[in-house]
């Protein structure tokens, strides 16, 4: 029963609620026994909550036999990302130096919105000290591993939520993507991963890298994505940075057609990055089907990628200090990786934050001229599979050279199943779009699944 359960996602779940072949309560307990079962190999999670998440599912089951659900999602199991304040659970932010007095602090506003919609929050998974690169091991929590091949990472910095999503820990979990770190996880680990347009889904605190850090949803499948969006993407007053509320239903915008829109293909963005041969073969692939159905038609991308990696290189290292001076004596015990930030920061001439925010603008008005000729971008996610975790330098892990430039420009983007390498490794197809087209990007990712099919990593 557990395992047939574990693979249902979120809107199978749903249905199976509202015909009562299943309740809350045996998913949770399902989902909480697998993270336990598979916590000594994988290590995806901080935390788990078993004693929270039981009383919501009881409380889950009682509507859902009442007819009175609160939400599509009520009942509905999923985790969150250790850098987002939730009640009730120590928030670490993957890292030794956090002092304890900030482990605490109430629901943040994706939280509050998933508990309002009736999910059963079950725990809390790993990341990289402040999530500060795309691999997922830390100090304070050790190595995490990938489903798919244990000896690999599963990408981060959401890796523990990746690993949890394709392991069957529940089938939503909420990530955060500062520079890829939802669309690499979800690339290597094979399932979805959405970043919505900067300020889509109110995020607060904001976290070590407030101007570039996104909330979204990482699942098993598009709808399941969409569905959650609808619930995550309402208005919460302390994100002074949200968008206007649009107030749309992203499943019942899955069904947009991609007749007609202009979508560009790009092999590597413009930079001079070489793709690993089998996962740019599994990408050639694909933009070929999508070509053939006439869905992908020219190769172009904007001028300022190159540009735009540059200046979130900056941003990246400047936050990475102002983090270190705030933590004062307690920065010793930062990951090596992230402390090597803080000291390529002191080699910036005075000004350099500055001038990378005054370009960021006249690039990204620039990335904008792009977007208006076309309406969306496909490419690689990254310039490889997962790597090998023996083989990942400590101080300079691998860099997010296809992602970061969606975060400076804040632009929707995700990652999308596409393929396997011959080593069966999963490859992500990356689908961006132009400034707050969240709806689209969706809609085509949904189009894609459909026409590539979903990778299932046996139970």
């Amino acid at each position: 029963m557990n395992a047939a359960l574990l693979k249902l996602d979120a809107v199978q779940l749903a249905a199976a609620y509202r015909r009562r072949e299943v309740s809350p309560v045996e998913a949770a307990r399902a989902v909480l026994e697998q993270a336990e079962a598979t916590q000594a190999t994988l290590n995806a999670f901080v935390t788990l909550d078993p004693v929270g998440a039981m009383a919501a599912a009881s409380a889950a089951e009682r509507r859902w036999r009442d007819g009175t659900p609160l939400s599509a999602i009520d009942g509905v199991p999923v985790s969150i990302k250790d850098n987002v304040y939730t009640d009730g659970m120590p928030t670490r932010f993957g890292s030794k130096a956090i002092a304890e007095a900030d482990t605490q602090g109430p629901d943040s506003p994706v939280v509050a919105r998933l508990r309002e919609a009736g999910a059963v929050i079950f725990g809390k998974t790993t990341l990289p000290d402040y999530a500060h690169k795309i691999v997922t091991d830390s100090p304070l929590t050790g190595i995490t591993r990938n489903p798919w091949d244990v000896s690999r990472s599963p990408g981060g910095s959401s890796g523990g939520a990746s690993a949890a999503i394709a392991a069957g820990i529940g089938p939503l979990a909420v990530g955060t993507d500062g520079g890829g770190s939802i669309r690499v996880p979800a690339a290597w680990s094979g399932i979805y991963g959405f970043k919505p347009s900067f300020g889509r889904v109110p995020h607060h605190p904001r976290g070590a890298f407030p101007t570039v850090s996104h909330v979204g949803p990482m699942t098993r499948t598009v709808r399941d994505a969409a569905r959650m969006m609808t619930v995550i993407a309402r208005p919460d007053p302390r994100d002074w940075y949200a968008l206007p509320y649009d107030g749309l239903d992203y499943e019942e915008n899955l069904t947009i057609e991609l007749k007609g829109k202009r979508i560009a293909f790009s092999p590597d963005f413009g930079l001079p990055y070489p793709m690993e041969p089998e996962a740019a073969a599994v990408i050639a692939r694909a933009v070929r089907t999508l070509t053939d159905l006439g869905i992908c038609t020219e190769v172009d991308q904007p001028e300022d990628i190159a540009a735009s990696g540059g200046i979130h290189g900056v941003h990246w290292c400047a936050f990475s200090a102002r983090l270190a001076e705030r933590l004062g004596p307690r920065a010793a015990l930062l990951d090596v990786s992230m402390q090597a930030l803080v000291q390529r920061a002191k080699t910036f001439p005075p000004g350099a934050f500055v001038d990378a925010v005054v370009a960021r603008g006249e690039i990204g008005s620039r990335i904008q001229g792009f977007f208006a000729r076309y309406d969306l971008l496909v490419g690689p996610v990254i310039d490889r599979s997962a790597p090998v975790i023996a083989e990942i330098d400590p101080v300079e892990p691998p860099l997010p050279y296809f992602t970061g430039w969606c975060n400076q420009v804040g632009l929707p983007a995700a990652s999308v199943p596409c393929g396997l390498t011959r080593d069966g490794l999963p490859v992500g197809l990356h689908i961006i779009g132009g400034p707050r087209a969240d709806a689209l990007v969706l809609a085509a990712s949904h189009a894609c699944e459909q026409i590539f099919g979903r990778l299932t990593l046996p139970m």
